[in-house]
């Protein structure tokens, strides 16, 4: 075997060192990957800024996973050249990692990514030793070659078990604090009894998911007893600690960092240059197909109804950058469609200005990108998946991203909690109360785009909604016909403004007017539904079953006009056992009721 020439052993020598010693540094390392020229300095495995070599081998690992999907041979994956710059003994030079070595995957995998490598590439574990030799032969590199070796004994990792309630928001905050805790060396166990230490996420919005929370703490104490609570209801630390005196720690919404300090402390990890191995995209809570992306947290608005700044503070956007640099990850990893969400989505940006980041990779390509709701909407479009806008604020610029629904660009869907519609319970919601020019925003929403649909929901029984009020909201449904509505009778939240307004409705009201909306929205869905009856949709396979007796195989799935867990389904017959979870097809629609469509799929 050629030995290697002194760059690309140089390189390697550096992989080597990263697996053996993470924390040790070394030179500035000018990396281009093609796209973008980037410093990194140092290695950083297992650091917080994880920089240095390690970071270039994350980029490598994904062509590599690419090549492995698609049953690339190793002959062929070495010819993707992969372009950088490095520094070495103070003079710049080019180079090609394999180009200048054929042989340096046979290196990286094994001591990078071992377990993917004997599963990817069976073959290469031979050659490992005779070139990490004639790297270990090189007088800069003297460390104890005996802990590279794969037959390194691993310590069994502890395990987390996780119990998350509440809105998408708290889901993703449930995989960013899993992520975190896998790449620190924790597994996850799917059940209580499994799991060194248990996570609930809870939920503090109204009473009602406040006594959810509470019943889901005392289930995880009574079935595993080492409980660690965060989330929206941690900020209530002694009403928990008094009702269970027993949990190890309590932490508010969106603490990451506090959350997962309490886990090393109940059950320490032990760490390792072979151990916490986490997909790129992080772990996930929801099916593969679909993700939550979460572009900002907290929010300004002051609802009289509403807790969530109290909970979660002001509007603090993320860089658009991070944003899109996270959905590509998420779209590489297998995402179909993307749900944006935050608390207030068409707020997107306020806090930082709307301050323009570069979009580097291979769609952004470096161009800049605004902090703003339309422009991260047209980024998001460019990604080639379903793009679900949640939480929509009607502010005057929403009207701009209607036109990308209409080209395919955007699902044709917006999330807008209107709340209600009468103008007298809007004044005492603090909300504003436009309600005749929102009718005639839809109206003209619906005529750039006519397969848009729109979601709301409503609170009946507000304090001082009279009859007139409510009858008012079912006359403006009425005419908005829109085509998904969820209904919420008014519940006193503590801290809430709205608990100190005059004219209490009474509970047997609240429920009657709850029926009644009920009973109206379900009309105009139905109707709204019938009307897509024998058209053809494109659905996004959720679920497929098992074949019956007759060997038809049945599948759950959506259109884009529902949205996971909060809207309604296609149900279709006679699928193709080739068919996947996650696939995007064509069905005809044959019939419709309230709430769900069914049909088959359109013969190819």
């Amino acid at each position: 075997m050629r030995r290697l020439a002194g760059s690309a052993k140089y390189v390697l020598q550096c992989l080597v060192i990263a697996r053996a010693a993470p924390h040790l540094r070394f030179k500035t390392f000018h990396q281009s990957l093609g796209l973008q020229q980037l410093d990194y300095v140092g290695i950083g495995r297992g650091s917080a800024d994880r920089t240095g070599m390690a970071r270039l081998l994350d980029d490598m690992l994904d062509i590599l996973r690419v090549g492995s999907t698609s049953d690339m041979a190793p002959e062929t994956f070495v010819h993707h050249q992969f372009p950088f710059d490095m520094k070495v003994d103070g003079v710049m030079r080019n180079h090609s990692l394999f180009g200048e070595c054929g042989l340096l995957y046979r290196t990286i995998l094994p001591l990078y990514l071992y377990p993917v490598a004997i599963r990817s590439f069976g073959d290469v574990y031979d050659h490992v030793v005779e070139i990490e030799r004639d790297i270990i032969d090189d007088k800069r590199a003297q460390w104890d070659y005996a802990a590279l070796h794969m037959a390194t004994a691993i310590p069994s990792p502890p395990k987390v078990g996780m119990v998350s309630l509440g809105c998408p928001k708290a889901l993703v905050d449930s995989e960013r604090i899993l992520t975190q805790l896998r790449s620190d060396g924790y597994q996850m166990s799917p059940d209580y009894s499994g799991a060194d230490v248990v996570l609930v996420n809870t939920c503090g919005f109204l009473d009602s998911a406040k006594e959810e929370s509470l019943e889901a703490i005392g289930e995880a104490m009574a079935e595993n007893g080492r409980v660690i609570v965060t989330g929206c209801m941690g900020n209530e630390a002694d009403t928990i600690m008094k009702r269970f005196p027993d949990v190890l720690a309590v932490t508010g919404a969106h603490q990451y960092e506090d959350v997962v300090t309490a886990v090393h402390a109940a059950a320490p990890a032990a760490r390792g240059a072979f151990v916490d191995l986490v997909p790129d995209a992080g772990l996930k809570l929801t099916p593969r197909h679909y993700s939550y992306l979460k572009i900002s947290e907290g929010c300004n608005h002051r609802c009289s109804f509403c807790i969530i700044p109290s909970l979660r503070g002001d509007l603090v956007s993320r860089r658009p950058d991070a944003i899109l640099r996270e959905a590509e990850k998420l779209v590489a990893n297998g995402t179909k469609e993307l749900l944006v969400i935050s608390q207030d989505t068409s707020a997107y940006g306020v806090d930082i200005r709307h301050k323009p980041q570069i979009w580097n990779g291979p769609i952004g390509q470096g161009r800049e990108v605004r902090a703003h709701m339309t422009d991260l909407a047209v980024a998001l479009g460019e990604l080639g998946v379903w793009t679900r806008l949640h939480y929509v604020y009607p502010y005057p610029h929403v009207d701009k991203v209607i036109p990308l629904m209409a080209e395919g660009k955007i699902t044709p869907y917006l999330d807008i909690p209107f709340q209600h519609a009468a103008p007298n319970v809007l004044k005492r919601m603090k909300r504003p109360a436009n309600e005749a020019k929102v009718l005639q925003r839809v109206k003209s929403w619906r005529d750039i785009c006519p397969d848009l649909t729109i979601r709301s929901t409503f609170v009946v029984g507000f304090p001082g909604e009279t009859e007139e009020d409510f009858q008012y909201l079912l006359d403006w449904l009425e005419e908005a016909q829109l085509d998904r509505v969820g209904g919420f009778r008014f519940e006193p939240v503590e801290g809430a403004a709205a608990n100190a307004l005059d004219g209490a409705v009474p509970e047997e009201v609240k429920e009657e007017r709850y029926q009644r909306l009920m009973e109206k929205t379900a009309a105009i869905s139905a109707a709204r539904l019938q009307a897509k009856v024998g058209r053809t949709l494109p659905v996004i396979i959720d679920e497929i079953g098992e074949p019956d007796e007759d060997g038809d195989i049945g599948a759950t799935a959506r259109s884009q006009a529902d949205a996971p867990e909060i809207d309604g389904n296609v149900f279709l017959r006679n699928v193709s056992a080739d068919l996947a979870v996650g696939d995007i097809i064509d069905a005809e629609i044959e019939d419709a009721d309230a709430h769900d469509l069914f049909g088959a799929p359109v013969a190819v």
